[in-house]
């Protein structure tokens, strides 16, 4: 079985560099070949250009790859991980669907279970 995790790997000119979030075989070298590119770091832009593809991310995420410390620092700062994190919890079941889709009896259902 393959380590996968999700990590950057360098690109960019020297003293210009920028990152991409990738996600490898963690016995790979840093700048060896990858499987998926899931998003780029900027660290150069002002302020600071993250990308991510979060489809890609919970995705890879639930096939059991795991994220480097640099990658999951970013993607905190981003406020990513906890759209990802929250992304499970916050997906509406049919009843969710049903009381969102009208919302003015939902009160009311609410206000005659109440008594």
């Amino acid at each position: 079985m393959m380590a996968v995790r999700i990590r950057m790997t360098r690109a960019g000119s020297k003293r210009k560099p920028f990152y991409r979030f990738v996600v490898m075989d963690s016995r790979v070298q840093r700048d060896g070949g990858f499987l998926d590119l899931v998003g780029l770091y900027n660290p150069i832009a002002k302020p600071h250009q993250i990308t991510v593809n979060e489809a890609k991310v919970s995705e890879w995420l639930a096939k059991g790859a795991t994220m480097s410390e640099g990658v999951r620092s970013l993607l905190k700062k981003n406020g990513t991980l906890a759209r990802l994190a929250g992304g499970s919890a916050a997906k509406p079941d049919a009843a969710d669907a049903a009381a969102a889709a009208a919302p003015g009896e939902a009160p009311e259902a609410q206000q005659e279970s109440a008594p």
